[in-house]
């Protein structure tokens, strides 16, 4: 075989199964939301589950989503970035950063099962705090800190280095170009990392089964004081996300219309992680704009 036949042969290869892997996500997403999609309405939306009698909706549990997301964000992104320009900007080779590195892929491939049975021990039992959203929060912060702080690293180890001299040459602090030209310059790769980290938030059931619950109290939405049981912004209160509402209402819910309810909450789940994506890489460029001469 020639090479110019073997150049072919891969080619044709790896557009087949760039193909494979678009029909795939289109077959899923389609069926997701074609079987849910005629379920959602703004009463779904809006509106408690109901337990034994049908036409129950799923509101408190995509408020939980997203006020999970939020929670895990604001303690996942300082950390993650932190750590990431430390082994980026600070860290020296030696054995000390490979036993950090080691740390952070072992931390990463840790089954979701076993952080959320770690979460129930610590943020459960031992704080007695009980099922809370901040216990699911921490423990979601275990699965998206090794993201975020590999991500980060990268990013800003990717910025040209002669920016990084440029800088330095003209007077700045090894501080001030960290804070005013690599991080600006690394930003879309952050954005990214920061994306793909709160995603996993949305569709992370096993971990929060023991950690921030399966049910949640009657909210009263007219209640902003974070420290009411009843309050949406109290973060040590239960909360039942939507990934863990479809979990339980297909294993053990009681409802006639458990199908419609499980189709409809998928196809939420799903527009739900694409709007946030959307957003976030709508947010990332504007902010890249502004931080950059970027236009």
């Amino acid at each position: 075989m020639t090479a110019k036949m073997a150049d072919r042969i891969a080619t044709v290869l790896f557009v087949l199964i760039a193909l494979i892997i678009v029909l795939l996500l289109a077959g899923l997403l389609g069926y997701i939301l074609v079987k849910g999609l005629a379920v959602i309405n703004w009463k779904f939306i809006t509106t408690p589950p109901k337990f034994m009698q049908a036409g129950g909706g799923v509101g408190p549990q995509l408020y939980n989503s997203i006020y999970l997301l939020i929670l895990t964000t604001i303690i996942t992104t300082p950390v993650g970035m932190g750590a990431g320009i430390y082994l980026a900007e600070y860290a020296k080779p030696g054995r000390l950063t490979h036993f950090l590195r080691t740390s952070i892929e072992i931390l990463s491939s840790l089954p979701s099962i076993v952080v959320g049975l770690f979460g129930l021990l610590l943020f459960v039992n031992y704080t007695g705090w009980g099922y809370t959203l901040m216990g699911g929060a921490l423990a979601l912060s275990i699965f998206n800190l090794p993201l975020m702080v590999r991500i980060t690293e990268d990013a800003i180890s990717a910025v040209p280095r002669e920016q990084k001299e440029a800088a330095l040459a003209l007077g700045l602090t090894h501080w001030t170009t960290i804070t005013k030209v690599l991080i600006p310059s690394a930003l879309p790769g952050i954005i990214t990392g920061t994306i793909l980290a709160s995603g996993r938030v949305f569709g992370e059931a096993a971990a929060l089964l023991y950690t921030s619950g399966m049910s949640t109290p009657a909210l009263d939405f007219s209640n902003w004081n974070p420290f009411s049981p009843d309050s949406p912004l109290n973060p040590f209160r239960p909360g039942e996300t939507l990934a863990v509402n479809i979990w339980k209402i297909n294993s053990e819910g009681l409802v006639p219309d458990v199908k419609e309810i499980a189709s409809g909450a998928s196809a939420l789940l799903v527009l739900a992680i694409l709007a946030f994506n959307l957003l976030a890489r709508a947010l990332g460029s504007f902010l890249y704009r502004k931080m950059t001469s970027v236009k």
